[in-house]
C-alpha cells in the first residue's frame, strides 16, 4: 500500500468525528488502491441479527440506504467467519449473488466481494464490504486494504466506546432527575399534610390522626433514604463502568499506536527491498540499509558494520551521526568494542540507562548523548554477516525489551538483503579504511 496513504489514513481517521468521516478518509485510501471498487460500511442490529443500513462511500460523499435484510441470508460457512470478526472473508464464485443482499452493482466482467465484522464489547456491530472487480493477474485489492480497514476498524471502536459513555451518561442523568422528581414530589405532599395536622393539632386535632401521619411521614422518609442510596449505588456503578471505558480507550489507543508502528515498519521493508531490487550503486544500497532500521527505531546515531575482507574485522560501511574522527570504511576487530563483542558473541547487547552502561566503551565518546543503545548481530545461514548500533533515540529516548525484538526483525531483512547482493564484498573497495 502507497506509504502516503497509510500516513494520510491514520491522521483523517484520528480527527473523524462520526463513521461517516472516517468512511470517507477509508474510500480515499481505497481509491490509491482500486478507483474501480466499492466500499460500503452496514449497521448492524444484534437484537433482530438484522442489517439495518448501508452507507457506500466514495471520497466525494457517502450514500445511504435502508437494508433491513437478516444475516441469515448470507452462507453458513461466510456468516460465521464475519460474525468472528478479524479479517475479510471471501465469497468467491458467489460475491455477485450476495453483493445484491448489500445492494450493490457488479462490475460488467463480476466483481468479487468480501466482507470484514467490526466487533465492539465481544458483539458483532457492524460489516465493512470491498466489492472489486475481477481481476486475472496482479494481487487482491483486499489484501493490499487490510491494513487501512485494520486502521478504520480502531477508529471505528473509539466511535462506539464514545456513544456507549454518553448514553451510559444520559441514563444515569435521566434515572437521577427523575428520582429526585419524585422524591421532591413526596416530600411536598407530606410537608402539606404536617401544616394540615399542624393546624388541626392547635383546633383539637385527633390524636390518632397525627400519630398516623408522623408515621406515614417516617415511612416516607425511610422510602427516600433507601432511593437516594440506590441513586448512590447506580452512580457508584456507571462511574466504575464510564472508568472502565476510560482504561479501554487508554488501551485502545496503545493498540493504536503499536498498528501504526507495524505499519511504518513494513512499509520501510517494503522500501528497503525495492531498493535492493533497483539499485546498482552498494552505498546507495548500504545507507537505504542503514535507513531501514534508524529511521524505524528513530535513532539519531545509528551504524551498519560489515564482514572486512582482513579475516577476524568488521569495517563501517554506513553511518550517521558518528564522530567525525570516525570515518566509514574504518575497521574494528571482532572481540573488541560493543561491536567487536556483538559480533563475537552473535548475541544483541540492550543498555537502558548510564549506571548499567558504565562498562561499556560507547560511553566514553563524548557525542554518545544517551545511556541506551542497540547493538545487534547481522547472521544470515548462520554466517556473521555484520552488526547494526542504535543510540540517541529521538522521542521515548530509551530503548526496551520490545525494541531488541523489533530490531531483530529488521535485522533478518539487511542480512538477507545484504548477503544476497554481496554487499560486503561490492562495497569495501569504494571505501577508505581509517
Amino acid at each position: 500500500m502507497p506509504p502516503r496513504t497509510l500516513a494520510s489514513l491514520a491522521q483523517s481517521l484520528s480527527v473523524a468525528t462520526d463513521v461517516q468521516g472516517a468512511l470517507k478518509a477509508l474510500a480515499d485510501a481505497l481509491a490509491e488502491l482500486d478507483r474501480f471498487a466499492q466500499l460500503a460500511w452496514v449497521r448492524f442490529d444484534a437484537r433482530r441479527t438484522l442489517m439495518r443500513e448501508r452507507l457506500m462511500a466514495t471520497p466525494q460523499r457517502v450514500e445511504q440506504v435502508v437494508l433491513d435484510t437478516t444475516l441469515d441470508h448470507l452462507p453458513g460457512r461466510e456468516r460465521g467467519a464475519i460474525t468472528a470478526g478479524g479479517q475479510f472473508v471471501d465469497f468467491g464464485s458467489a460475491s455477485d449473488e450476495n453483493a445484491r443482499l448489500f445492494a450493490l452493482s457488479a462490475p460488467a466482467e463480476g466483481g468479487i466481494l468480501a466482507v470484514r465484522g467490526l466487533r465492539f464489547d465481544g458483539a458483532l456491530t457492524s460489516l465493512l464490504v470491498l466489492y472489486e472487480p475481477r481481476k486475472i493477474f496482479g494481487t487482491r485489492t483486499a489484501e493490499r486494504f487490510a491494513p487501512a480497514a485494520a486502521l478504520f476498524e480502531l477508529a471505528h471502536s473509539r466511535f462506539l466506546e464514545r456513544e456507549a459513555r454518553e448514553e451510559a451518561v444520559q441514563a444515569l442523568e435521566g434515572f437521577t432527575q427523575r428520582l429526585h422528581g419524585e422524591y421532591e414530589k413526596r416530600l411536598t405532599a407530606l410537608e402539606g399534610k404536617l401544616l394540615a395536622v399542624s393546624g388541626e393539632h392547635r383546633v383539637g386535632a385527633d390524636p390518632a390522626r397525627v400519630v398516623a401521619l408522623e408515621r406515614e411521614l417516617a415511612a416516607a422518609l425511610e422510602e427516600a433514604r433507601r432511593h437516594r442510596k440506590k441513586t448512590d449505588a447506580v452512580e457508584a456503578t456507571v462511574g466504575a463502568a464510564v472508568e472502565q471505558l476510560e482504561i479501554a480507550h487508554v488501551e485502545l489507543h496503545r493498540r493504536g499506536e503499536q498498528l501504526r508502528e507495524r505499519t511504518r515498519t513494513l512499509y520501510l521493508i517494503d522500501r528497503v527491498l525495492t531498493l535492493d531490487n533497483t539499485a546498482d550503486d552498494p552505498r546507495q544500497l548500504a545507507d537505504g540499509l542503514l535507513a531501514l532500521v534508524g529511521d524505524d527505531m528513530q535513532s539519531h546515531r545509528c551504524s551498519l558494520l560489515l564482514r572486512a575482507p582482513e579475516d577476524g574485522y568488521l569495517y563501517i560501511a554506513a553511518a550517521k551521526g558518528i564522530a567525525p574522527n570516525i570515518t566509514e570504511g574504518a575497521r574494528v576487530k571482532i572481540g573488541h568494542g560493543v561491536s567487536g563483542k556483538v559480533a563475537a558473541t552473535r548475541e544483541p547487547i540492550l543498555v537502558q540507562d548510564v549506571a548499567e552502561a558504565g562498562g561499556h566503551p560507547l560511553l566514553r565518546d563524548e557525542y554518545f548523548t544517551s545511556g541506551s543503545f542497540i547493538s545487534f548481530p547481522l547472521v544470515y545461514h548462520d554466517e556473521l554477516v555484520g552488526v547494526v548500533n542504535l543510540t540517541n533515540r529521538t522521542r521515548q529516548g530509551v530503548f526496551v525489551d520490545e525494541d531488541v525484538e523489533r530490531v531483530r526483525l529488521l535485522s533478518l531483512v539487511i542480512a538477507l538483503v545484504a548477503s544476497r547482493a554481496r554487499l560486503a564484498e561490492r562495497l569495501v573497495g569504494t571505501l577508505s579504511a581509517a
